[in-house]
């Protein structure tokens, strides 16, 4: 199955906002995956720093080639996440993409998962959405979602430096 927005959508995937414009209170507080998606006609243009978040002392920008040569020509989707309840049982997808776009904004992170979707000129236009799903389910669908990416593409969605695999497959 090919991974882009419309299957997606078929899939059980919601929201669909540009990050700009996002109300996190619509987002669901349960466990799920999420989707970062180019909007219609996006073209990709580099910025020199990352508007990104330091992570451990770390400056999250890379040099305008490295960034070219994680984006996939003809992807719909730029970034496959997920978001588990975790330790305390608070998290969930509100938390999680909350915490993603207080990252874009400078905000230090506890990971830098998706770090080069903010070090795109337009962020702010780029469409989140998200699907929610049992505890149980999550490291298998974000798996079953890279696998099918990298059977389309060649390789994971531009932001997607790792790829999530079920253990014991």
């Amino acid at each position: 199955m090919p991974i882009n927005r419309q299957s997606l959508k078929q899939d059980g995937f919601t929201g669909f906002r540009p990050l700009g414009d996002l109300d996190i209170n619509r987002i669901p507080q349960k466990a799920g995956v999420f989707a970062v998606l180019r909007p219609e006609g996006f073209r990709p243009q580099f910025l020199a720093r990352s508007t990104a978040g330091i992570f451990k002392k770390k400056d999250p920008s890379l040099k305008a080639e490295a960034l070219d040569a994680e984006w996939v020509d003809g992807a719909d989707v730029l970034y496959l996440g997920k978001a588990g309840p975790g330790s305390k049982g608070n998290r969930g997808l509100r938390r999680q993409i909350q915490e993603f776009v207080d990252f874009g904004h400078g905000k230090p992170p506890g990971h830098w998962d998706g770090r080069l979707i903010w070090q795109l000129a337009a962020a702010g236009s780029l469409i989140i959405a998200w699907k929610e799903l049992p505890v149980e389910q999550l490291t298998g669908a974000e798996a079953g979602y890279h696998a099918a990416f990298v059977e389309e593409y060649g390789r994971l969605p531009y932001a997607n430096l790792v790829q999530t695999r079920v253990k014991g497959s």
